[in-house]
């Protein structure tokens, strides 16, 4: 019996053979979701919800996925996760996906038993009916789930075996660590349900090589940036101008970037950093055009991380970030959680599967506040339809291709997706570490593989070591 259990974990369905392409079944094969629910996500640390949500004694928040909930808990020795569930009939113990529970703790709907915030069990009613053995004191205590908190998140995984968080990241935590990214709130958070697999979904932002087609605005106001990223064969070296137009309107055109993505994205580039840069269109500079935008870039860091501190904000040294702890505009944790940090801010991805085609996206706007003027934390999404016109720009042109590219996955004689060794590495990478998961490799191996994952957005396909 074991040996058959041991060749169903070796065996995965569609499994990436040659790492430049994808098997499309993997994106709405009813059998390989089934096994992505069993074997992946009960032993990957999954992002539950922000830090901030639960400033107070009692404050909770419910995080369910694929059918598991728990309850995030401040408590007064700090945040903890509970398994949401009543420990005599199994009822969830929460109505409603947040509040304060100090004082009353949590009651089951059903019978009226209690917890407390602890997750120790403070009443059963009708305590006589019952035998002793099942009151147990520790038996009736709500099941706790391992949490740990990064980057002003709370992350939970139902593993208690499973490599800490801060393993898998690796020297991305470092990196983020230094961004001060525990210490950003988020401003806004917008929520829709997308007709694709939650890894169409998340493969639309593990590369900017969709920018030319996808984002036009951006690719018209700074040409020379993205063809020399992936329109010229230059290897990447080339100088990010355009030599038809002076120094001022270069950097201009920059500015007018940056605005875009402000516009665009509600603030991944955030307007206080635009206001910032627009002061520095007409500076001195050397003569050499390479050396020239790479000094100009390296003013708007030095004036942006100045600014910040003198709003008494927590703004790193972004020059001092690039030099010694470089992170990439967009920064992927496996399984489903994006950063994209830019000057002094950053958006941030989730994406929940809720089918084998179909899922729930949803992203922030963080920034740092000075101590005191932080804005009431967001407690719910403002929960949208995927095509409609309240959305940013920039997200709503990525999701008008997503639900398209899921169709196109049943489509006759497409098999698989090709993908650029150069530059569409992640997708290959993370999808492979998902094999991983299947095939039951050792967890320490997965970890140093997702470790991998960190700056390689844009990156080439590795050699996960499996």
């Amino acid at each position: 019996m074991l040996d058959d259990v041991k060749t169903a974990r070796d065996s995965v369905p569609f499994e990436i053979t040659d790492p430049e392409r994808i098997p499309t079944p993997r994106y709405y094969d009813e059998a390989f979701y089934k096994r992505e629910c069993e074997e992946l996500w009960p032993h990957v640390w999954q992002m539950a919800c922000r830090v901030e949500q639960i400033p107070e004694i009692g404050d909770w928040i419910e995080y369910s996925n694929l059918g598991k909930s728990v309850i995030i808990v401040r408590t007064k020795d700090g945040i903890k996760a509970h398994h949401n569930a009543c420990r005599h009939r199994g009822v969830p113990l929460t109505e409603g996906p947040h509040g304060n529970c100090k004082g009353k703790g949590f009651i089951c709907p059903f019978h009226g038993w209690r917890w407390n915030v602890e997750g120790k069990n403070t009443f059963v009613y009708g305590r006589h009916m019952f035998s002793e053995s099942q009151l147990d004191e520790s038996d009736l205590a709500l099941r706790p789930c391992r949490t740990e908190i990064e980057m002003g998140c709370v992350f939970i995984n139902f593993d208690d075996n499973a490599p800490s968080l801060r393993e898998n990241l690796g020297p991305l935590a470092i990196g983020l660590d230094a961004y001060n990214a525990d210490k950003m709130r988020a401003e806004w958070c917008y929520a829709t349900v997308l007709p694709a697999n939650w890894k169409i979904a998340m493969e639309a932002f593990m590369e900017g090589y969709h920018v030319m087609r996808t984002h036009p605005q951006l690719q018209k106001k700074v040409p020379m940036i993205y063809n020399m990223m992936y329109g010229m064969d230059t290897g990447g070296i080339g100088d990010p101008i355009n030599p038809n137009r002076s120094m001022k309107e270069n950097i201009e055109d920059q500015v007018e970037h940056m605005q875009l993505l402000s516009d665009g994205m509600s603030g991944m580039c955030h307007a206080k950093d635009v206001a910032v840069a627009r002061t520095l269109i007409d500076v001195d500079l050397p003569e050499d055009p390479g050396q020239a935008i790479m000094q100009w870039f390296g003013m708007v860091n030095h004036f942006v991380t100045q600014a910040g501190q003198a709003r008494g904000e927590p703004t790193p040294d972004l020059n001092k970030i690039a030099v010694e702890t470089p992170v990439k505009a967009v920064e992927f944790i496996f399984p489903n959680y994006f950063v994209l940090p830019f000057l002094s801010s950053m958006a941030a991805y989730r994406i929940r599967p809720l089918g084998p085609e179909s899922c729930m996206f949803e992203l922030w706007s963080l920034t740092h506040f000075a101590e005191g003027q932080e804005p009431a934390p967001v407690m719910d999404p403002v929960i949208l339809p995927y095509d409609s016109d309240q959305f940013p720009m920039i997200p709503r042109q990525d999701y008008s291709n997503i639900p398209q590219q899921q169709k196109g996955m049943h489509a006759e004689g497409f098999d698989f997706m090709r993908l650029s060794k150069d530059i569409e590495g992640l997708i290959s990478n993370y999808q492979r570490i998902i094999d991983g998961y299947l095939k039951d490799v050792p967890q320490d191996k997965l970890a140093a593989a997702t470790q991998k994952l960190a700056g390689n957005f844009d990156g080439p396909i590795v050699d996960l070591g499996f």
